[in-house]
């Protein structure tokens, strides 16, 4: 008999408490101080208790806020004011930015407007969703994009009569709009909150940090890449089983006739985002990632483009503290020596040949342990680690950020393993087993072009590997 979930959920946590009291009364191992095993321990709990879920990300994060000053291995003012790195404020700026957007009705318009355009044929469609997804998801968090994609690509599905499970087009439909979002939530530091946080860790390590053009630099052309391929495995993989799409296209007018004009306050947020954007790409090294878009809140607040009921109702606080507690412990290891002493005895630096098969390693572990986990948990427990080899090996920390960043936002397969997958599998219109052999492909392919790129392309941008 399967266990009641609160059962095995209270399981995991006393097994956890008694693992935590072991590693607390054991001597410290040789070569790591008292601090860094109180460290490491907190570290094995956050890592069980991200991939089991036995408590919400969220909780877990604040879980670690407490111990690090209780247990001594930092002092509460420095683990307190760990939680204050800007990248917290980035992430959230940029989610009551992405509020402003959805309550406007500004990114709905946006997204017909972009879908529109790509209506003529079925195969056409699919590649509009891609576009479309991949370009919000540049500029709104991706699980925002997935959500507000829904219900416009249910009723293109209702429109064209696809019944769910019958209908490979139907498939096809929400799974461009999943892949689509989860492509271009790498793009940018706005797509999701790994990236920003990567970038956090980064900064906390090693005092470097990496722009909002940097990274749209780095990344957005191999999004560009990626979603080609995808569309190719999507044509090649599924069955595009009807010839006309001539009732999406009047379903896309409907929707787009009952918007109506564009508003005065769709304008207004219109121009705020554009003024941020323009900033965060061209002032962020002079004003700082999260100033910008903490004036551009006020902003909108100022011109009376939300309330703050709409923040309280669109923005994932949990998500935020999740996020906090991740810089946190990264920090206490990083502090302590624990990250440099794991790599020593249980990595082993000596058995690295060569750079790209040490940022091939960690780019594997991540696109694996990504489809079982969050992809901002999988940051959090992979990067500090994987950034203590950089001085050893000669990568350079930025590098090490991308590889393990990007690598975790492109999970394809599993509902568990991004937001995108979730909504989408939510629509009924296919089982986990129809998109298994694509989405392992797809998986697979991503990682290969995401390196080739890497090390054709980054070099001569000026990112050496």
């Amino acid at each position: 008999m399967r266990l009641p979930e609160f059962h095995k959920n209270s399981f995991i946590l006393c097994a956890c408490m008694i693992l935590f009291v072991i590693m607390l009364m054991l001597p410290a191992p040789d070569g790591l101080s008292v601090e860094g095993k109180r460290a490491l321990a907190v570290f094995v709990i956050a890592v069980i208790l991200w991939i089991s879920n036995a408590l919400p990300l969220s909780v877990t994060g604040l879980l670690i806020i407490a111990m690090i000053p209780l247990l001594k291995i930092m002092s509460a003012d420095n683990a307190f004011a760990l939680f204050g790195n800007q990248a917290v404020f980035f992430i959230m700026g940029a989610f009551i930015i992405a509020t402003a957007m959805m309550k406007s009705g500004l990114s709905k318009r946006m997204a017909i407007l972009l879908l529109s355009h790509f209506d003529t044929s079925p195969r056409f469609l699919v590649l509009g969703i891609l576009i479309t997804c991949c370009i919000m998801s540049f500029i709104m968090p991706e699980h925002a994009v997935a959500a507000l994609m829904f219900p416009v690509i249910g009723s293109i599905a209702a429109s064209l009569d696809l019944n769910p499970f019958d209908s490979d087009y139907g498939a096809v439909l929400f799974l461009s709009m999943g892949w689509g979002a989860i492509i271009g939530g790498v793009g940018t530091l706005l797509g999701g909150a790994r990236n920003p946080l990567a970038i956090a860790i980064l900064e906390e390590k090693f005092q470097i940090t990496i722009s909002f053009f940097e990274w749209m630099k780095a990344v957005c052309p191999i999004c560009f890449v990626l979603l080609a391929v995808c569309y190719i495995i999507l044509m090649l993989s599924f069955k595009i089983d009807i010839k006309d799409v001539s009732a999406a296209n009047k379903r896309l007018k409907e929707e787009l006739t009952s918007i109506g004009p564009m508003t005065l306050l769709e304008k207004k947020v219109f121009v705020i985002l554009l003024l941020t954007i323009c900033m965060w790409i061209f002032a962020s090294n002079i004003i700082g990632l999260a100033i910008i878009p903490l004036i551009s809140v006020v902003v909108l607040f100022g011109f009376h483009c939300l309330k703050w009921e709409d923040v309280h109702n669109y923005v994932n606080w949990g998500i935020i503290l999740m996020y906090g507690g991740a810089v946190v412990i990264a920090k206490a290891l990083e502090q302590t020596g624990t990250t440099v002493w794991l790599v020593t005895k249980f990595l082993g630096i000596g058995g690295y040949k060569t750079p790209i098969f040490t940022l091939i390693f960690f780019a594997v572990l991540a696109k694996l342990l990504t489809e079982g986990v969050s992809n901002v948990a999988c940051v959090a427990i992979i990067l500090p680690i994987a950034l203590s080899l950089c001085p050893a090996t000669g990568i350079a920390p930025e590098v090490m950020v991308y590889f393990v960043a990007v690598s975790s936002g492109l999970a394809f397969i599993l509902p568990i393993s991004s937001p995108p997958n979730a909504i989408a599998y939510s629509s009924g219109y296919y089982e986990i087993s129809k998109v298994l052999k694509p989405g392992i492909l797809l998986n697979l392919i991503s990682l290969i072009i995401f390196i080739i790129m890497a090390i054709i392309y980054w070099p001569l941008i000026g990112i050496g590997i």
